[in-house]
């Protein structure tokens, strides 16, 4: 699972013209589901976006968290993250998960930073969506389920 993070001072999703979610300060957050992903790593993914402290304190450095400013989360299914352009000028989407599979677990991320008190708003999965945002810093964090399970750099196993 692959997850784009934007720190927003606004964000918001139309399908058909038409607002569907809206946020005010907090995060865009673009879920790209790939074939394989489960739902421990939904909630490892959630309860990391929740917590990242990616907010700035009075002081200016990043020490406050999603929860800790009371933002809101603008969720946002994408499988073109899992795009995959090694071969050829035509990206293939083969590596993301099938929708009846991908749905629920962007579903899942959404319902997690819920549970944890986070205001959240959605798109429509599988609809052609678009996605307005004033990026703040401009901040945009790329995670992935597989990078959570690695030790950090300069540490053994």
């Amino acid at each position: 699972m692959r997850l784009v993070l934007q720190r927003v001072t606004r964000a918001s999703v139309s399908v058909d013209g038409s607002v569907v979610g809206e946020i005010g300060h907090g995060l865009v957050v673009l879920v790209g589901v790939a074939a394989g992903d489960t739902v421990s790593q939904a909630d490892a993914l959630a309860r990391k976006v929740a917590g990242l402290r990616i907010f700035a304190d009075v002081d200016g450095r990043f020490n406050e968290s999603l929860l800790d400013v009371d933002g809101a989360a603008l969720v946002v299914s994408q499988f073109t993250l899992h795009a995959d352009v090694r071969k050829g000028r035509r990206p293939s989407f083969t590596g993301a998960a099938r929708p009846e599979i991908a749905e629920p677990l962007v579903d899942h991320v959404a319902q997690t930073l819920r549970d944890q008190g986070i205001s959240v708003e959605t798109g429509i999965f599988g609809a052609m969506m678009s996605v307005d945002l004033v990026n703040d810093g401009p901040f945009t964090i790329v995670i992935d389920s597989a990078d959570l399970e690695r030790p950090r750099r300069g540490q053994a196993g």
